[in-house]
């Protein structure tokens, strides 16, 4: 078999993201919306999906699945992780933090909508492999090693949290460095029920979560 070409990936790309409006469209009752935001679904066109997941999985990475990493992790299904970005509505050079980086993926189409991207992962291979992707592309992405329950409060507050990982409630951290009118995006719920969900938090410091729809994540870990 041939090798995959520039073109083809391109195409596979344009194939990816038509399956997820074909998501947005089937789902619009539970999302909110009918469609990917512009500035997302340039993103998605342009980031190399292919580059973010272990090489023999490089010709299915814009399939419509979640991938293995390693690590007992995955990367999530295109619809879902586009799903999260969009669902933080987020400003032109937004601060965000995200909580697991995995092998980057995320954190990059965040940084080609603009946004100032700072990102937390536990599993230090997983860090060093995405710092190395990001260098490559261009992208200035800061990248901690730890326990991303605790946020990152030097870099607060954040206008976005994006986090790759379910947990019972959203951490007290967490919430404490969402900027006021900012939006927590994750999994709630214990192993087998979870709720993807919008966490906002008011300019009155009040905070709100909205579940969106059933998902089911690996669970946060951390403190």
């Amino acid at each position: 078999m041939k090798p995959l070409t520039e073109q083809h990936l391109a195409i596979f790309r344009r194939h990816m993201v038509e399956i997820i409006d074909m998501h947005y469209d089937l789902a619009s009752d539970e999302i909110g919306r009918e469609a990917l935001s512009p500035s997302l679904q340039r993103a998605l066109m342009d980031v190399p999906r292919h580059l973010f997941v272990p090489e023999s999985l490089a010709a299915v990475a814009y399939q419509d699945t979640p991938l293995p990493i390693g690590f007992d992790k995955t990367l999530s299904q295109p619809f879902i992780g586009a799903l999260m970005i969009d669902l933080l509505e987020l400003q032109p050079e937004a601060r965000v933090l995200e909580v697991g980086t995995g092998l980057g993926y995320q954190a990059a189409v965040l940084a080609e909508m603009g946004a100032k991207v700072f990102s937390v992962e536990i599993v230090e291979e997983f860090a060093e492999a995405a710092s190395v992707r990001f260098a490559a592309l261009g992208h200035d992405i800061q990248v901690r090693v730890g326990d991303g329950t605790r946020g990152w409060p030097e870099h607060a507050p954040f206008d976005g949290l994006l986090v790759t990982a379910a947990a019972p409630e959203p951490p007290a951290a967490l919430v404490e460095q969402l900027k006021e009118g900012g939006r927590l995006v994750m999994p709630l719920g214990g192993k087998d029920v979870q709720q993807l969900s919008v966490v906002t938090k008011g300019e009155d410091g009040t905070v709100a979560t909205r579940p969106i729809m059933a998902v089911r994540f690996t669970q946060l870990e951390g403190s």
